[in-house]
């Protein structure tokens, strides 16, 4: 019978394992490790609000500008039309030599890791293979890298298992590291940040439809227009920045007794706007964007879906540039179609 090993944990396991620890042990006491440069620790998430009410937050060695993003309560993230998805995890600059060795000796000095994998640790960081005496004499001149989380941990967020790696300032990381922050993995980090505004839409003539009438359609230009988040990274002086522009609506009725305006149900962006506002005299004609519904909701409501998608463009440092999969935003609100009374006189 083969032997049987365990794998080795990645200092990001471990520290991760440890905030969770220490969160059961100490409520609302968070430790974290990815302020560079002077030392001390810094925070996993923190958020700095200025006088106009925009925010960036730190997050994970990335810092995100979402003061140009879409606001309120409705708003969502962004589903991708392929099954492309965002990094779950990523490799940044997170430790200085002193802060590595501050992170690294307790774990040792612990024990808990057991003595093969802390001789390993010793052996990379320690004893120059590769690294000596923690780097220290490179200290000013690069960072050791390690990998970071999606907070919200989705599919693959451990798959990040390389242990921290030292980059000279100027230099890109070592070829075949996957998820390596770079302006083109920082537009994928904002693309999931960005927020759109809801998509219910406007409905017209007033009050309830009616059965056989068409009912128009459309969305509020003011708050359909382009939004955009910023990552970067200071300490390496790279960002980019994701930018989602609305380009159609689709309506669904929420019942096959149902003719949508136009037959495809798509509703292009149109001179900046998604549908054209319904006017006095025009319950008689076809709407550019709408439905008409075929029989009445009774007493009860037809869900009508209504889904925008937004074409997802970035830019980074250096003149880098592309296209990232669009994204849609959808919601559901319930239409009330009542039959049309007739008045005998």
């Amino acid at each position: 019978m083969p032997a049987l090993t365990r794998p080795s944990p990645t200092l990001s396991t471990l520290v991760i394992a440890g905030a969770c620890w220490s969160l059961l042990v100490f409520p609302g006491v968070a430790h974290a490790d990815d302020t560079l440069g002077d030392g001390t620790q810094g925070t996993e998430q923190g958020a700095n609000a200025g006088k106009d009410g925009t925010l960036s937050v730190t997050a994970g060695g990335v810092v995100f500008d979402r003061s140009k993003n879409g606001s309120g309560n409705s708003a969502g993230a962004l589903t991708s039309a392929t099954s492309w998805t965002p990094p779950p995890c990523w490799y940044a600059p997170k430790y200085t030599p002193e802060q590595l060795q501050k992170t690294l000796e307790p774990i040792w000095d612990a024990g808990s890791t057991g003595y093969e994998w802390d001789a390993e640790q010793r052996n990379r960081y320690v004893k120059g293979h590769p690294y000596k005496d923690f780097n220290k004499d490179k200290t000013g001149k690069g960072y050791f890298w390690d990998s970071y989380v999606d907070e919200d941990f989705p599919p693959g967020w451990d798959s990040c298992k390389e242990p921290p790696f030292w980059v000279d300032l100027g230099d890109p990381p070592p070829a075949g590291i996957e998820n390596a922050v770079t302006p083109e993995i920082l537009a994928e980090l904002a693309y999931a940040e960005i927020r759109v505004p809801s998509t219910e839409v406007t409905l017209a003539p007033a009050e309830a439809t009616k059965v056989n009438l068409p009912t128009w359609a459309w969305l509020d230009a003011a708050e359909f227009k382009p939004v955009s988040v910023t990552a970067s990274v200071p300490v390496l002086g790279i960002q980019a920045t994701a930018t989602a522009e609305p380009v159609s609506l689709r309506i669904e009725p929420g019942t096959k007794d149902a003719v949508t305006y136009p037959a495809s149900g798509v509703c292009e962006i149109n001179n900046g706007r998604i549908g054209e506002p319904y006017a006095k005299g025009k319950a008689d004609q076809t709407p550019p964007c709408g439905v008409k519904y075929l029989r009445s909701s009774g007493d009860g409501t037809f869900p009508l879906q209504a889904t925008v998608t937004w074409e997802i463009q970035w830019t980074g440092t250096g003149g880098a540039g592309g296209d990232l999969p669009d994204g849609s935003f959808g919601a559901t609100q319930n239409v009330a179609v009542q039959e049309v009374q007739a008045v005998n006189r």
